[in-house]
């Protein structure tokens, strides 16, 4: 991710630390951490979403990690909700979720108001006009998102995960009931979502349990 993490790019592991180092994205690693012990467990096809300062996400097919060309796969975040604004995220896509949402923008885009989500949905819960509108217009473009990938790749359940699920009801009453707008459910399909259960661990336990599979190989 150029610009993320300054001097590591292209940087080679294995040659520095004279070991075999395995490089996994982080939303990927939290996504084996969740199938393999989490709300994941037993699933064939998922996916999970991480809400935090961007929105990274992973993709299970077939009970296995899809991380595609370069893995490259999962990025739901650089997902396109507003094509009309002049902005542009990491990966040059205008107006992605990642932008939204993503803890990155809050400042810019609550116009200097609030330095950090939780600032704002503190004022949201307190009822704040302007608070409650930039949150309500953040989720509901998630819901949007989420109803997108859900039409593509039909999972059985989204997880979500991230800093910002630690919202709770803040979250998830307004995200379900805009998806209850937006998902498609035909003949009653619902397709749940399920809270991620390892938090801030989840990216090191996958990231482990993904080399240890490596190694076995």
């Amino acid at each position: 991710m150029p610009g993320r993490l300054p001097g590591l790019e292209n940087f080679n592991w294995s040659a520095f630390a004279q070991e075999k180092i395995f490089v996994l994205n982080d939303a990927h690693a939290a996504l084996t951490a969740e199938a393999s012990f989490g709300a994941g467990k037993g699933l064939k096809h998922a996916i999970l979403l991480t809400l935090g300062s961007g929105v990274g996400g992973g993709i299970l097919i077939d009970g296995h990690l899809y991380q595609g060309l370069s893995q490259m796969a999962g990025h739901f975040g650089h997902t396109t909700v507003d094509s009309h604004t002049h902005s542009r995220d990491v990966t040059n896509m205008p107006g992605s979720i990642e932008d939204a949402i993503g803890n990155i923008t809050i400042l810019h885009r609550s116009y200097g108001r609030y330095e950090t989500t939780y600032e704002l949905i503190e004022a949201y819960r307190g009822g704040e006009t302007f608070a409650t509108w930039l949150w309500l217009d953040s989720v509901r473009k998630l819901a949007i998102s989420i109803s997108s990938f859900i039409n593509m790749i039909s999972p059985e359940a989204v997880i979500i995960g991230g800093g910002i699920v630690q919202a709770g009801d803040a979250l998830m009453i307004p995200l379900k009931s805009f998806l209850e707008l937006y998902e498609w459910r035909p003949g009653g399909k619902h397709t749940p979502l399920k809270p991620a259960q390892f938090s801030d661990m989840a990216g090191a336990m996958g990231a482990a349990g993904f080399a240890l599979s490596k190694t076995k190989n």
